[in-house]
């Protein structure tokens, strides 16, 4: 018997501790008050706790009405904010560093490059991938479609006109007209 009672002492006196505990979480007890910049402690009362709710929804109105004025200065001065970069799939970045590749090195064109990329001979990248990559690629479409012309040039000697030709083929470099021709007349 006792055994029960020590027990239950115990269990009470860890009761009273976690109550305090909590009480103490809470902020029962006693208030505390800022007065330039000094704090005062005084006894939590019921008047202190009427004063301390009219002062915060008084707060709250003062803080809702800077914030209205806060929106209408920002309409007013547009915000010169950097747009933030979506994030993009693993599988969006590696079509873009491929389109990057065969830019620099094959000189393609944007059909052609987009062709390759979704090829099941190529990238094997989804269309909407692939087309990510077309439109963020850095490339210059006339200057790769004279690179390619130099090749045509060089390596196979031929006319301008069927180089011209070439380029602009659905079974050659796929450029377009403009491309074709901008890099016709900058031949060599």
């Amino acid at each position: 018997m006792k055994k029960v009672f020590k027990i239950g002492c115990l269990g009470i006196i860890g009761l009273f501790v976690l109550m305090a505990i909590l009480v103490a979480l809470v902020g029962g007890g006693e208030d505390s008050t800022e007065t330039e910049g000094t704090t005062e402690t005084a006894p939590a009362t019921e008047e202190t706790a009427t004063e301390e709710t009219a002062t915060e929804e008084t707060s709250t109105e003062e803080a809702e009405e800077p914030a209205e004025t806060e929106e209408a200065a920002e309409a007013e001065e547009p915000v010169e904010e950097e747009p933030a970069e979506p994030e993009v799939s693993t599988e969006f970045e590696s079509a873009l560093n491929q389109a990057q590749t065969y830019s620099d090195t094959m000189h393609m064109s944007k059909a052609g490059l987009f062709e390759q990329l979704t090829s099941e001979y190529g990238g094997q990248f989804p269309e909407d991938a692939a087309q990510y990559a077309i439109d963020n690629v850095d490339a210059d479409w006339k200057v790769n479609a004279l690179e390619s012309a130099k090749t045509y040039q060089e390596s196979m000697s031929m006319s301008k006109e069927a180089i011209r030709d070439q380029l602009t083929s659905d079974y050659g470099g796929q450029f377009t007209q403009e491309e074709a021709d901008y890099a016709v007349e900058n031949l060599e």
